[in-house]
């Protein structure tokens, strides 16, 4: 544990770009102090770095490795209430709160991100239109300061420090503890329906029909065109009544190194696309466990590299429902005339539901995610049309996913951004938040 241990090399998840940092692992809060304290550059509080973009890293500054802060520091298994350090991840939560009849009450797509990263990101799931941001379950915060000071926060202890802590991308301290509210289950399997979705209009068709169903998310064929855009399939599901409380295993597959450039091109996106809607099998209620539900890339540890040694951009926006519709043929269009679509392409749509959060990325309406395999110009020239379409619609892009957001449209999608500024602790920095609002490191 050292604040100016050597400098090394350390991306994020695209494999975008590779930045030197001096990182600092820590594994009790008295390590976090002595890191703060000798520090003699900005510092960022990490631990998987599952963001895709640069909201994880601090070029030329310090990391701070919070893996190994991951002990539980108490429970009440009755009220399903825990309190855990912040570099628990949801896999090693899950492991524990299952048997016991309790899951997370919003998970991302991946269970491989600590509880600090999802708080500090105020994580959304495919329940966002039920149950708002993870920001909403959360009680009470623990973060230790650069000045010396371990401050506890929560909605009525110095509200404003942890309105701007959740969501905060890291910036207002390093988060040490958080005590968080489960939602109880009495299986580890859910009802899974899938659709088919002929277009774009099919699926808010089919979204409208389906606000009785908690979990709701669509896949979507990028190369699909004319009125076939937006095709693809829609999934909703429910928790299961029965099936047992089993725990989720580990992986069974993984990419041991990075993929030739050659194999995501147009052809096989193409290929893997028809393939999956035809094994689909659309109309069918299935009972799933919540691993293969919420986690389906799970299964395949390291899966990033599949893009190839240049990485892969995520784009994902939220939109105003009134101007959904349009938006989103717009942005498929776009993404199918360039022909640099991807299998991961995601829609759903987010409820009104506020979070406690000031830089909270979703809003009442739809929501988009789509991945591109780094092709340099290209590739960067689509995603800034694509920012263009969803700042001119009224949206916003998501910091998490981001690495090409200019500064004016941060500001203009997230007003609030200087509460944060003002309480951000002056160590800590990161090479998003210099970029999209010119702060000094």
């Amino acid at each position: 544990m050292t604040a100016n241990a050597p400098s090394q090399p350390v991306s994020s998840w695209g494999r975008l770009t590779v930045g030197r940092h001096r990182v600092s692992r820590v594994s009790s809060a008295h390590d976090v102090s002595g890191v703060l304290r000798d520090r003699t550059s900005s510092m960022l509080a990490v631990g998987l770095r599952r963001s895709y973009g640069d909201v994880c890293l601090n070029p030329g500054g310090g990391l701070i490795d919070a893996g190994h802060l991951d002990r539980f520091a108490g429970a009440d298994w009755d009220a399903g209430v825990v309190e855990v350090e912040a570099g628990l991840t949801i896999d090693e939560l899950l492991r524990v709160s299952v048997p016991r009849g309790w899951f997370v009450p919003v998970t991302p797509g991946t269970k491989f991100v600590t509880l600090g990263g999802a708080v500090a990101n105020d994580v959304h799931g495919k329940n966002h239109h039920g149950m708002g941001t993870i920001g909403r379950f959360v009680r009470r915060l623990v973060l230790a300061r650069s000045d010396g000071e371990i401050v506890e926060t929560s909605r009525d202890l110095q509200p404003e420090l942890f309105a701007a802590t959740i969501g905060g991308l890291g910036l207002t301290g390093v988060i040490l503890r958080v005590e968080l509210e489960l939602t109880r289950i009495t299986s580890a399997f859910f009802e899974v329906e899938t659709l088919a979705v002929a277009n774009v209009d099919d699926f808010f068709r089919i979204n409208a029909d389906s606000a009785s169903w908690p979990y709701t998310v669509a896949w979507v064929d990028c190369f699909a065109t004319g009125a076939e855009i937006g095709r693809g399939l829609y999934m909703r599901g429910r928790p299961a009544s029965d099936g047992g409380l089993v725990v989720h295993g580990h992986p069974k597959l993984a990419v041991p190194f990075s993929a030739p450039s050659f194999l995501l091109n147009s052809l096989t996106i193409q290929g893997f696309n028809a393939v999956y809607r035809r094994l689909a099998s659309p109309g069918r209620l299935a009972r799933t466990h919540y691993d293969s539900f919420f986690y389906p890339l799970d299964s395949i540890a390291s899966w990033n590299r599949l893009y190839g040694s240049r990485g892969f951009y995520q784009f994902q926006c939220a939109v105003p429902m009134a101007r959904g519709a349009e938006v989103i043929r717009t942005m498929l269009s776009m993404a199918a005339e360039a022909r640099q679509g991807s299998f991961l392409i995601v829609l759903k749509t987010f409820g009104d539901l506020g979070s406690p959060g000031v830089l909270s990325f979703p809003l009442p309406g739809v929501t988009l995610a789509l991945d591109f395999p780094n092709k340099g110009d290209s590739t960067r020239a689509l995603l800034g049309r694509l920012n263009a379409v969803a700042a001119e619609a009224g949206g916003r892009l998501y910091p998490a996913k981001d690495a090409t957001m200019t500064s004016d449209q941060f500001q203009q999608a997230y007003p609030r951004w200087r509460e944060v500024e003002r309480l951000r602790d002056p160590a800590m920095s990161s090479g998003f938040w210099r970029r999209v609002t010119g702060a000094s490191a």
